[in-house]
């Protein structure tokens, strides 16, 4: 049997390797082996099945992602190790937001998400004493958000050395 988690697992990955259009019940039951009935025992159809997907998406991508960095003593390098780290994020991130240009709850919650993130990384920069935080924090979300649609992808040792100039303080090498 498997748990809710298991369904939103699998809607991520779905969703990361195929888009939200590939995100139905048939596809889902078909991946894990299970039938429509399993399906309904935990969700009441597919718009409540997307809007905890992209809860998820939320959860696992933002929220779990700044309580770990939070709980680090160097705050910002544990966050890179986590955007850096995540195979499969680089995917989910562009197709979550190919779904939010077409679906006002998946822009909502992209919008929140973004939001989210800029804020945190504003904190983490200001934290430092750096300057212009919210700037900073724009640019360093747009090497995420850009990386994304680079074809082919950056390794992830590619990503970590482009944040870690936009990080280095002018003048050090």
């Amino acid at each position: 049997m498997a748990t809710e988690r298991d369904w939103l697992d699998e809607g991520l990955a779905v969703l990361a390797g195929q888009g939200a259009p590939a995100v139905t019940i048939e596809v889902l039951c078909e991946r894990l082996g299970l039938t429509k009935g399993s399906f309904y025992h935990h969700f009441r159809g597919m718009a409540a099945y997307r809007a905890a997907l992209l809860e998820h998406f939320e959860t696992r991508f933002t929220t779990e992602f700044i309580a770990v960095a939070e709980s680090s003593e160097a705050k910002l390098e544990r966050l890179l190790d986590l955007v850096t780290g995540k195979g499969d994020a680089a995917g989910l991130e562009v197709a979550v937001r190919a779904w939010a240009q077409q679906d006002p709850l998946a822009r909502a919650v992209q919008e929140r998400v973004d939001r989210r993130r800029i804020e945190y990384l504003s904190t983490l920069w200001r934290r430092r004493g750096g300057a212009e935080p919210e700037t900073m924090a724009r640019l360093l979300y747009l090497i995420l958000v850009g990386a994304g649609h680079l074809v082919p992808s950056l390794t992830a040792d590619e990503l970590r050395e482009v944040y870690e100039l936009a990080v280095r303080p002018c003048g050090r090498s």
